[in-house]
Parts: structure tokens; sequence; C-alpha cells
């Protein structure tokens, strides 16, 4: 073993200087892209769509979206590899964001054409089967494992272009700035693409036929109202917004020789990945705190509505406020979050960020009305881009610029693994409780699994080492 390989000594990366203002607002708005895909296709309409439009059982939309989280887990640490020994992080952005809207058009392509519309939620859609029908289903869940899989792949190289964009102290501010973007994106994303799934803008009221056969010759796929509908224009959307990454953003530390690309180790890149953890104090740590707080944080969010409708005896239909609640004050708190950041360090933050989760959890157990509950939820929002702002710029602080794309992989691995994990432990707890506690305190149950999480990570992360306070933080 060489000496350089016993050495848990950073190695030695180019001076980063804070890129150009358009430059970083160009990385931010991406955050705002991407989430407008996140929120109309993974969170509100994709699912629902597939289960009460299709009849499908929840169980096919399990086994898609574990498909694509399985693709993730075997292909991104060894893309991660690549794209550290080249310090390219740009062109898998754009690769990924390009076939994550390709695959959505054609999955409402194949939608609109060939799969019948049954159940609720259907306004004016086809009611007649085909032929096609059980070959375009497979088709359609392909292209939503592809479009999904896209999706969530852009987002280690995404995280990892921030080293790039600015020095170590002024990470903090980016990442919040990026985080507040993504929140706004969410807002945008149901409010543009509301049109197309009612008849109707908000505020304004029903759109008139000439108005909606304009549009439909505009944008494809949009022969009918109802969830299928949002997809193209989510997919347009998602590109349109990351077009200026695409055209000003720069891999400044790239290498300009030609390097032979080392395929083979890169296949190994996982293994690797989690040894030279234990070279970086505290990374391995980190990455399972990161583990808990992103299984709790992903619990509660995808079972916030069925909570408002079953503990707090919310009327259906109440997912689309409730996002959007949750999503409004999240970006003036990520953006505030980030600010802290840069004055009292990630961890620190990222301490007290996940400290008010569990305060919040607890709140949410015990709310003794629906004003209650609405109050607590518009906190979550609040906190809720708080993980993303610091935990960014303190794996960053955690290991070397140049070797950030794997580690921001491995941190995607332990966020895949959580969706799987926290809604198994979520959907066990609950359904064993609704006939011996009842529904409601069934649900409340499951959020006490949530915030046990919650309070793991609280633990984990006090032994994080914390560079911000020593002085360490230096790239």
């Amino acid at each position: 073993m060489s000496e350089a390989s016993k050495s848990p000594s950073r190695p030695k990366s180019e001076p980063v200087r804070l890129a150009p203002f358009r430059e970083r607002m160009s990385w931010a708005l991406y955050d705002f892209a991407n989430t407008v895909f996140s929120m109309n296709i993974a969170t509100l309409y994709f699912a629902a769509w597939l289960v009460a439009d299709l009849g499908r059982s929840n169980t096919t939309y399990a086994i898609a979206n574990g498909i694509a989280s399985a693709m993730v887990v075997v292909s991104i640490p060894i893309f991660g590899a690549l794209s550290d020994a080249t310090r390219r992080r740009k062109p898998w952005v754009v690769g990924f964001t390009l076939l994550a809207c390709a695959a959505t058009i054609i999955m409402a392509g194949i939608g609109e054409r060939w799969l019948p519309l049954v159940g609720e939620g259907v306004i004016g859609g086809p009611g007649t089967a085909t032929s096609m029908s059980a070959i375009a289903l497979v088709g359609m869940l392909s292209a939503f494992v592809i479009a999904n899989y896209a999706y969530q792949g852009a987002q280690p190289f995404y995280n990892a272009m921030l080293s790039d964009l600015a020095p170590a102290e002024r990470r903090g501010k980016l990442s919040g700035l990026g985080a507040a973007f993504g929140y706004a994106g969410s807002i945008t994303g149901v409010l543009l693409s509301y049109p197309f799934f009612s008849g109707s803008v908000p505020i304004i009221g029903a759109v008139s036929p000439q108005v909606l056969s304009a549009l439909r010759s505009i944008i494809p796929f949009t022969s009918h109202a109802g969830r299928i509908s949002t997809f193209v224009p989510t997919a347009l959307l998602f590109l349109l917004f990351s077009i200026p990454l695409m055209l000003f953003c720069k891999d400044h530390h790239a290498l300009r020789d030609k390097t032979k690309i080392p395929w083979r180790e890169s296949f190994s890149g996982l293994r690797e990945t989690l040894r030279e953890a234990k070279r970086y104090p505290g990374v391995a740590r980190f990455i399972l705190t990161s583990f808990l707080y992103q299984d709790a944080m992903g619990t509660i969010i995808a079972n916030m509505a069925l909570y408002a409708i079953f503990a707090m005896g919310f009327k259906k239909g109440a997912e689309v406020t409730l996002f959007v609640i949750l999503t409004v004050p999240a970006v003036l708190g990520s953006y505030l979050i980030g600010k802290l950041v840069d004055r009292f360090g990630p961890k620190r933050t990222l301490m007290w960020v996940i400290s008010g989760w569990v305060v919040l959890l607890i709140a949410m157990i015990v709310a003794p009305s629906r004003s209650a509950f609405w109050i607590v939820g518009a906190l979550i929002g609040l906190i809720y881009g708080g993980v993303s702002t610091a935990e960014r710029p303190l794996l960053l602080s955690l290991v070397p610029d140049a070797e950030a794309g794997r580690f921001f992989s491995l941190m995607v691995l332990s966020a895949r693994a959580a969706a799987i994990v926290g809604p198994f432990v979520w959907a066990i707890t609950v359904d064993n409780l609704i006939a011996p506690l009842g529904t409601p305190a069934a649900y409340r149950a499951g959020v006490v699994t949530v915030a046990i999480g919650m309070v793991g990570a609280l633990w984990f992360l006090r032994r994080v080492p914390d560079t911000f306070a020593t002085g360490a933080l230096q790239k």
C-alpha cells in the first residue's frame, strides 16, 4: 500500500473562486426546473393517474418506482466515479435531463393514445379499451421508470457542481438559493399545469374552449383534461428552465487533457467509495445520518395528505392545497437557512433543522384541531428545505472537491434506500394498529416512527466533525 493511500490527507484542489452571477443563478434555476418534475410527476399526478384513473394497483406503482431506484443504486456510483475521473459534472446533468423530458413526453403519448381511463378524476377521457392496452401499459411504465431514473440520476452531479461555483464559505447561501428556487418551482409547476388538469386557471376561473384548443395545438398530447394532461407541460417546463444551466454553467476544473477514463475501476466504484469514506472522518457517519433523516422526511411528505384525511378529518382532494401550503414558506425558509449555514456552519445549522423536525413531528401527533395542523404544516414547510440547504455544503466540507461526485452519488443511494424502508415501516405500523387503536390513532403512531428516525439522525449527527467550528474548512 502506498503512503498516499495510508494518509487521510485530502488531495489538493485548485482554489475555487466565486463564479459569475449569471452562472450561479443558472445553477440555482435548475433546482426550480427539476422540482417542477418532482412535484407534478413524482408527487401529485402520476401515481393518482395510474391507480385512480387507470384502475391499476398500488403494487404496480411500487414495482415501477422500485425498478427506478434499483437502477439508480446500480449505475450512479459508476457514473459518479467516471465524473470524478474527468471532473465533469455538467454533461451528466444535461444528458439525464434530456432523457427525463423525452421519456415523460413518450409516457404521456402512450397513455393518451392507448390506455383507457376509468374511475374518478377523468374529464372527457376515452373509455374504451383496445387490444394494445396491455402492451401500452408496459411501454408507459417503462417510460416512467426511465424518466424517474433520469430525474434522480441528475441530482448527484448537479449537487457536485456546487463545488465549482463558490468557495466553501459561500456555498451555504448559494445552496439555500437553489433550494428556495426549487420550492418556487413546485408552486409554479402546480399552477402552470393546473389549467391542463382542470380546464380552469387559478383565480381567473374557467378557460374558454378556444383557449384550450389553442393550448392543445401548441402542446401535444393534451386532447382532454385530467392528470395525464399535465405530463407534457411538465416535461416542457423542466426543459425550459434547465436551458440556462445548459448554456451558462461550466465545469471550471474539468481535466482538459485526454486522460484515459478508468472504466474498469469505475465498475467497482461503490466498493471503492465505501472504502474511501473511511479515509475522511465523519463521512460514513454522515451518510448514515442522511439515511435516517431522508427516511423520515420522505415518509412524512408522502403520507401527509393521507394523514390529513384519516387523522385530521380533511376532505378528499386536499393534497394539492396541502402541498402548496407546505411549499410557500419553504421558499423563504431555504434562503434564510442558507444564510445560517454561512454564518454558523452547515453542521450546526443542520442540527437546528433536525431538532425543529423532531419538535414539529411531536406537535403534529398531538395537534388538537385542523387549524393547529395547518400551522404545523406551514412550519414544516419553513424548515423542509433546510436539510438540502445544509447537507450539500456539509458533505463538501468533509470530502475533497475532486471526489465530490462519488460521495454525492453515495448520498443519493442512501436516499433511495430510505425511500423504500420508510414507507414500508409506516405501512406496517399503520395497517396493524388500525384495528386495535382506530384509524386516527394508527396514523399518529405512524408519525411516531418518523419522529424516532429523526431523533436517531440527530444522535448520529452529533459525532460528525464540524470543520466550520474548528477552522478546518480548507479546500
